[in-house]
């Protein structure tokens, strides 16, 4: 068998592990009464799960400095490792843990206080959504649309 095609198994198995944990815990979220008034719950950790699951790039199930640092990247707002520290530092209140884990991401999301990475996600999520209502040609123009 080639190589290539275990190892994209591999990987795709890896995949919906994570998948199966970050559901489970979904599903705590879910049935958490500190949670009940929140809308559209369900809709929003699917989101959160698979942006999380984006940027999970050590696959352990946690966001690392290097998952920070290129998801910042591919959002346009490069940071520096002093500014990655300090963003994690907020998400898992220690300076001392170096990656992000799915409950610190999601009582990130969905708390009250506002992380700087929270605001970035909210807004790149604020951006996409402007973007979609967008597209397709411009509307017809008639002359009792001038001013």
């Amino acid at each position: 068998m080639d190589s290539r095609v275990q190892g994209g198994k591999a990987y795709g198995l890896l995949k919906s592990q994570q998948e199966e944990r970050l559901n489970s815990i979904n599903d705590a979220f879910l049935s958490d009464p500190k949670y009940a008034e929140e809308e559209d719950l369900a809709s929003k950790l699917e989101l959160f799960k698979q942006k999380y699951m984006e940027f999970d790039l050590n696959d352990k199930g946690d966001i690392d400095m290097m998952g920070l640092k290129r998801m910042l990247e591919k959002l346009g707002l490069a940071k520096t490792h002093l500014e990655l520290k300090k963003m994690m530092a907020e998400v898992v209140g220690s300076t001392a843990i170096d990656t992000i884990n799915y409950n610190d991401f999601l009582n990130m999301m969905l708390g009250k206080r506002n992380a700087i990475l929270k605001l970035i996600l909210m807004f790149e999520g604020m951006g996409k959504e402007q973007e979609q209502k967008d597209v397709g040609p411009p509307s017809r123009k008639t002359f009792s649309d001038l001013p």
